[in-house]
């Protein structure tokens, strides 16, 4: 951290109460992002009927903001780390805001589907932004640990009340759930000027921007989403989905190409170095394979199988998500003493465990019986292993290129996410064409694979590799703290 923002953050009020408004700014808009993604499930039927939209309308009411949040993360974590990270928070956030409101005006299908599109755009250049600024005001080790439990908690939480609240937002207008998150944003907006520290003044000369590796990487990433995202409902062997993968990987091969070549690339292909950065991405991955496939089969499940209202099934997951509550409260002492290794493996077999305890599920599953143990253990899981691989991205990296880790730990749960739901839907269709309790049991091992994949990645991977050498960060990370460890 630079001496300007220590100072700053060392204001009348005190480092340790500044870092702490610090963190509750950023946690705020966390809260609004995580609660703004569940508030639209069980609100979408309720769209559906009042503008009359298509069920293609609908699909995209959440693939639209997924694929433009996936497709611009990487360039929304190199543009904090080029052009401030407060700055990029700031107006990210106003943007956000902006089409908040919009959003509970219009009158369009597709006009509704392009505030959501322009959403996801705006929270992909808030999220990398609002974590490298934790990693750089906080340091590195315990401190750091605290402060990301916090995060991780506010996002489980904020998830959770959008489950909670969508409900009864819905049950009074749709456009609620457009107008609250506006609310919530314009009040973070009131506060961050005064609460988070000036961007650092560059002196000299600016890293230039890679135009090229932007739109290679973005295309790349974009198209690469949609195909994960469409397949399911045009399938694998489709066009649209063939031609997308195609040209996404034509794009991403030019990325690299390009990365090679530049002198300031967008990605600086050397943090790959990063033994326990090139692992934690990769755990995120399959770790968003197995939780968010396994979400879209559970709650397709509760509702096509046992008859469960939107509603009834948003309420049935809220005990994985208090689950998630104390994993994450727990984690960091657990990292504080073992490091990131242990925490990852064991959280990543339970939450492989709860998934395949919901082989028990059948046509009439008691919910309190064979349910619900499942829920918590797999939130237990869940939460731990988030904490400790979203830690083990971001450790011994340099601060100019926080959000450039932080954006890529982002992306790869991102487009894990669309995997996971792809490979879920893809077991459900081909399972005994779909029917029955069967192909659901088949589509819950298939996801819950990905857990034990993520843990024996952390077991090989997020050990203690030397402090040294790794991404140019060995000079700036404090004494004595290992890049794999906390």
């Amino acid at each position: 951290m630079s001496d300007r923002q220590s100072n700053a953050l060392a204001a009348p009020t005190g480092l340790g109460a500044r870092k702490n408004l610090v963190l509750l700014v950023l946690c705020a808009q966390l809260f609004l992002d995580s609660m703004d993604v569940s508030l639209m499930g069980v609100a979408l039927p309720e769209m559906q009927r009042d503008m009359g939209l298509s069920a293609e309308q609908l699909q995209w009411i959440i693939s639209g903001y997924a694929v433009a949040y996936g497709g611009f993360l990487l360039l929304g974590g190199r543009a904090a780390d080029l052009f401030g990270r407060r700055r990029m928070f700031f107006w990210a956030t106003v943007v956000f805001a902006a089409v908040s409101l919009v959003g509970g005006l219009v009158t369009s299908g597709w006009l509704l589907i392009l505030t959501r599109v322009i959403k996801g755009i705006a929270a992909a250049f808030i999220a990398p932004a609002a974590l490298s600024i934790i990693t750089t005001t906080f340091r590195e080790g315990p401190e750091r640990n605290r402060a990301m439990s916090m995060f991780g908690l506010t996002g489980a939480s904020g998830y959770a009340a959008g489950l909670v609240f969508s409900g009864l937002l819905t049950s009074l207008s749709w456009r609620l759930t457009f107008f609250v998150p506006f609310v919530v944003a314009a009040l973070v907006l009131l506060t961050v000027r005064s609460v988070i520290a000036p961007d650092e003044r560059v002196d000299g000369r600016r890293p230039g921007f890679d135009a090229l590796g932007a739109l290679t990487a973005t295309g790349g990433v974009l198209l690469l989403v949609f195909a994960l995202t469409r397949a399911p409902e045009v399938g694998w062997g489709s066009a649209t989905t063939v031609v997308s993968l195609v040209v996404s990987v034509l794009l991403l091969i030019a990325f690299v190409a390009v990365q090679n070549r530049r002198d300031d690339p967008l990605v600086d292909l050397s943090i790959f170095r990063s033994r326990t950065l090139s692992t934690a991405n990769v755990v995120g991955i399959v770790w968003a394979c197995a939780t968010i496939g396994w979400q879209f089969i559970a709650l397709l499940y509760l509702q096509d199988v046992l008859d469960y209202s939107a509603l009834k099934a948003g309420m049935a997951i809220v005990p994985m998500a208090v689950s998630i509550l104390v994993a994450v409260n727990i984690a960091p002492k657990v990292i504080a003493k073992v490091g990131l290794r242990v925490p990852a493996v064991i959280g990543l077999l339970l939450q492989g465990a709860g998934i395949f305890l919901f082989l028990r599920a059948g046509e009439d599953a008691s919910y309190p019986a064979v349910l619900l143990p499942a829920l918590i253990l797999h939130g237990l899981g869940n939460g731990t292993s988030f904490l400790s691989f979203n830690i083990a991205g971001v450790s011994g990296v340099a601060d100019n290129k926080q959000g450039l880790a932080a954006s890529l730990i982002q992306s790869a749960v991102q487009l894990g996410g669309g995997l996971g739901v792809a490979v879920g839907a893809a077991v459900l269709a081909g399972s005994a064409g779909g029917a029955g309790v069967g192909a659901y049991h088949h589509a819950f091992i298939a996801v819950g694979v990905f857990s034990l994949v993520g843990a024996l990645a952390s077991a090989i991977g997020l050990g203690a590799p030397k402090a040294t050498g790794e991404v140019g960060a060995a000079a700036e990370a404090p004494a004595g703290v290992e890049s794999g460890r906390a």
